[in-house]
C-alpha cells in the first residue's frame, strides 16, 4: 500500500517535501520523494501534511481510568515505598476511553507508568494506544519508575511511615538498588562457581536487574532542582541512564544536564501552581533546557492534562520560547529517542512501525483547533473524519481498522 501526493514532515531532519510511504505489514518499507503510479488500494493524501503519530512520554493512561474513583485507579500501591517488583502492563486497561480520544488527536504511542506515591513505583510501559489487549500492543517495558520531592513525604507522612524526608527517600532507593547490585553479584558467582549456592529468589531484585545491566532507563519524578541533583547522584552510584520526568526547576541547572546530556520529560503544562514545589513553574522551561542543550519531550501526564491536549502542551512550550520544529519533535522523534523506542516510532522511515497522521495541507498540527484527517496505527487506520471522502476508498482498500 502506498501513501501518495503527500506533503511529508518525517522528523529526520529533512525538510518537508512531496513524496509518497510504502507502507507492508504494519511497517514503512519506503519513503520517496515526487510523484508515483497509484494502483487500488492506494492511498490519496490529497495534499495534506503527514507526520508520524505523537509519542505521550509520560501518563497514566488506562491505569488511571476516565471517570472512576478508587475502582479504576491502579496508579499507586501505597503500602510499602519500594515496590520495584510492580508493573504497568498489569494496571493497563485498554478499553478506557481516554485511549480512543488519544488516537483521535493523533497520539499513537504512550509510556504508561506507575505514579509517584513510592520512591520506587514499578516498570513503565510503552505501548500503542489502539488494541484490546495489553500485551499486543505493547513496544516494551522501558524502565523503572523512581519519585523524588514532595509526593513520598506526604503520602507516608500520612500513614506515619517513612519516608518523611527527602533524605530519607533517597536512602529507601540507595537501599533498595545496593540490594539488587549485590543479587546480581551473589548470581554471578553461583554461576561461575557451582559449588556456590545461588541467592533465594528475590522479585524486587530481579525487578531492577535489567536496569542496573544497563538495559533499562531511571525515570526520576522530580520537580525542583535539588532534587533533580539527587536524581543525578543516584544515577551516578549505580551507573543508571537518568531520565528526568517534569524537570519543573530544570532550567536552573539547564548547564548541568546539558553536561551530563540527562534529557527532560516536560510537563504537564496546562495548570496551576498547585502545590510548593511548582512554585518554580514557568512555560519558558522546554525552550531553556533546549536552548542549553538539554533533550526535551514533552507529557500530559494524563490525566493530570487529558491526552487529547498533549499538541496543545506544546504549543504552550512555544509560546514559552520553544521552536515549533523543537515542539514537534519533542511529541515525535526526541521523544521516542529519550525513551529508548526510536527504532519503533517517532519518525517517516523505512523499518519504523507506519504509525501515521494526516493533516490537512494548510493545517498547523499544534493548533488547538486542529484534528488529524485520519491517524494510522501499524498500517491500520484507527481514526478518522468519516465525512472525508476518501475514508471510503480506504477502508474498500482493506485497511479500515476500528481497534
Amino acid at each position: 500500500m502506498q501513501i501518495y501526493h503527500a506533503i511529508l514532515m518525517t522528523m529526520t531532519g529533512a525538510p518537508p517535501f512531496m513524496g509518497n510511504v510504502t507502507v507492508e505489514n504494519g511497517r514503512i518499507t519506503a519513503v520517496h520523494a515526487g510523484e508515483c503510479s497509484p494502483e487500488p488500494g492506494d492511498i490519496d493524501a490529497m495534499g495534506g501534511l503527514l507526520l508520524p503519530g505523537f509519542v505521550d512520554t509520560h501518563t497514566h493512561l488506562g491505569i488511571i481510568e476516565d471517570g472512576m474513583d478508587f475502582e479504576g485507579d491502579d496508579c499507586n500501591e501505597a503500602t510499602d515505598p519500594f515496590m520495584p517488583h510492580l508493573r504497568a502492563i498489569d494496571a493497563v486497561n485498554p478499553f478506557d476511553v481516554c485511549f480512543s480520544e488519544a488516537r483521535t488527536r493523533g497520539v499513537t504511542t504512550v509510556l504508561v507508568s506507575p505514579g509517584s506515591a513510592n520512591p520506587c513505583g514499578g516498570t513503565i510501559l510503552a505501548m500503542k494506544t489502539a488494541g484490546t489487549i495489553a500485551d499486543e500492543m505493547a513496544i516494551a517495558e522501558v524502565g523503572m519508575k523512581f519519585a523524588l520531592g514532595e509526593n513520598p513525604k506526604v503520602v507516608y507522612d500520612h500513614r506515619d511511615e517513612t519516608p518523611v524526608t527527602r533524605m530519607a527517600t533517597a536512602a529507601i532507593l540507595r537501599e533498595g538498588l545496593r540490594k539488587a547490585k549485590r543479587y546480581q553479584e551473589d548470581l554471578d558467582a553461583a554461576q561461575s562457581d557451582r559449588e556456590l549456592t545461588p541467592p533465594e529468589p528475590d522479585l524486587k531484585s530481579e525487578a531492577l536487574l535489567p536496569l542496573l545491566r544497563g538495559e533499562q532507563l531511571a525515570f526520576f519524578h522530580c520537580h525542583r532542582a535539588d532534587d533533580i541533583a539527587t536524581a543525578l547522584r543516584i544515577a551516578a552510584e549505580f551507573s543508571c541512564r537518568p531520565v528526568l520526568i517534569h524537570a519543573t526547576e530544570g532550567y536552573r541547572i539547564a548547564e548541568t544536564l546539558a553536561k551530563q546530556n540527562v534529557p527532560a520529560i516536560v510537563g504537564p503544562l496546562i495548570g496551576a501552581r498547585c502545590k510548593p514545589e511548582l512554585r518554580g513553574q514557568t512555560i519558558a522551561n522546554a525552550a531553556s533546557l533546549k536552548t542549553a542543550g538539554v533533550p526535551i519531550a514533552i507529557c500530559t501526564d494524563h490525566p493530570e492534562v487529558p491526552i487529547e491536549y498533549l499538541p496543545a502542551s506544546a504549543a504552550i512550550a512555544k509560546k514559552g520560547g520553544l521552536s515549533e520544529e523543537d515542539a514537534l519533535a519533542s511529541l515525535t522523534s526526541a521523544a521516542a529517542d529519550i525513551v529508548g523506542i526510536g527504532h519503533r516510532v517517532g519518525r517517516i522511515q523505512a523499518g519504523l512501525d507506519a504509525d501515521l497522521q494526516l493533516y490537512a495541507p494548510d493545517s498547523n498540527p499544534l493548533s488547538l483547533e486542529a484534528e488529524p484527517i485520519w491517524v494510522m496505527i501499524d498500517g491500520k487506520l484507527v481514526s478518522g473524519n468519516a465525512a472525508a471522502d476518501h475514508l471510503a476508498a480506504i477502508r474498500n482498500g482493506g485497511n479500515f481498522s476500528n481497534e
